[in-house]
């Protein structure tokens, strides 16, 4: 089941941190798309349900080094 969330991100400062957390959440068996943006501190990832859950994609955020609020 695709499902989509956009989560509030802190930490990414420039065009740089957008690449690391989308490299690092398309690596993830299950993200189908991510969408970050630095200047609104926000990042939406559509995701496949059945194959990774909310916690994982923020755990793999939080491992960059970034901060899910």
């Amino acid at each position: 089941m695709t499902e989509s969330v956009t989560l509030t991100v802190t930490g990414m400062k420039c065009g740089g941190c957008e690449n690391t957390v989308k490299t690092k959440l398309q690596a993830v068996e299950g993200v189908n798309s991510v969408t970050p943006a630095f200047k609104s501190n926000a990042v939406a990832v559509e995701f496949d349900g059945d194959k990774v859950n909310l916690d994982t994609i923020k755990s793999v955020i939080t491992q960059a080094g970034f901060t899910v609020e």
